[in-house]
């Protein structure tokens, strides 16, 4: 897989940028350091977080998703992930709904991709039908949540532009800043910007501004564990919508790496048989 993949959401996401959203080890090389042109800086950077991502094969993992409202009442879903690392392509994920039964074998199948709008899917077992999501719906709410479908897409270097902004303190640690602008001009996004620690690269926090450039959302990362030695995942991801007042945590378990996925285990065919 080339360096060119993958984030950071977290985010990074899911996902993810989900969910990928949210990784990685060790200090910025001197050549990294010493970059003169801000653009070149992000973008190596970038490189260099989703570089040490790669190789993973697959994952699983558990998920519950809180929903928030300004008033702080909350409601809780269950929910089973999957991820598939694809070969000189985006990666391909599967979230599927388990609780409440309201919304039970409700799935999202995304297919990745390395630039432009990824492929997404979503199953509503009421209809018995796939629902293709389109560009005109990519801004709305995944699920009720403060996540985007958008938010729900692989997060890949080279669907933005990068710049490295400034060091500074973040907690106890020093993170790096960086801004990155999507290229896709549907994106429900003007641009977000990054923190990372200087030491392992993980992403802590995104801010995300919209079309008019006002600071939309932010995602928050905490509880990082290393897997396989390797690769860092976030046990908690929260979305705070400041138009709204909602907000959305993500709370993740039971990361279960190399289990034996393959292609057809996400495959529009494999989306209709969630169980």
């Amino acid at each position: 897989m080339t360096c060119e993949h993958r984030f950071g959401l977290p985010l990074p996401g899911i996902a993810g940028w989900i969910f990928a959203l949210a990784l990685w080890g060790s200090a910025l090389p001197p050549a990294l350091a010493q970059e003169s042109s801000p653009q070149s800086k992000g973008l190596r950077i970038a490189r260099e977080a989703a570089a040490r991502n790669d190789g993973f094969g697959n994952f699983t993992a558990s998920m519950t998703m809180v929903l928030r409202n300004r008033q702080g009442q909350q409601s809780i879903r269950r929910i089973r992930f999957k991820v598939l690392e694809v070969e000189g392509g985006g990666d391909k994920s599967l979230i599927v709904f388990d609780r409440p039964r309201d919304v039970q074998g409700t799935a999202l199948l995304t297919h990745g991709r390395l630039a432009g709008q990824d492929d997404q899917w979503l199953y509503l077992p009421a209809l018995k039908r796939i629902k293709r999501i389109s560009s005109s719906t990519r801004s709305s709410s995944f699920m009720g949540s403060e996540f985007s479908y958008e938010d729900m897409s692989s997060p890949e270097v080279g669907k933005y532009t990068h710049r490295y902004l400034r060091d500074e303190a973040c907690g106890e640690r020093v993170c790096t800043v960086t801004e990155q602008v999507p290229v896709d001009s549907k994106s429900s996004y003007s641009r977000q910007r990054v923190w990372r620690d200087t030491d392992e690269l993980r992403v802590w926090m995104v801010h995300y501004y919209d079309r008019k450039d006002s600071h939309l959302k932010t995602l928050k990362l905490a509880g990082y564990e290393r897997h396989l030695g390797q690769y860092w995942r976030a046990a908690e991801m929260t979305m705070e919508n400041h138009l709204t007042g909602k907000s959305t945590v993500l709370e993740w378990a039971d990361f279960q790496f190399r289990t034996g996925l393959s292609e057809s285990d996400f495959s529009q065919t494999a989306l209709r048989r969630v169980r």
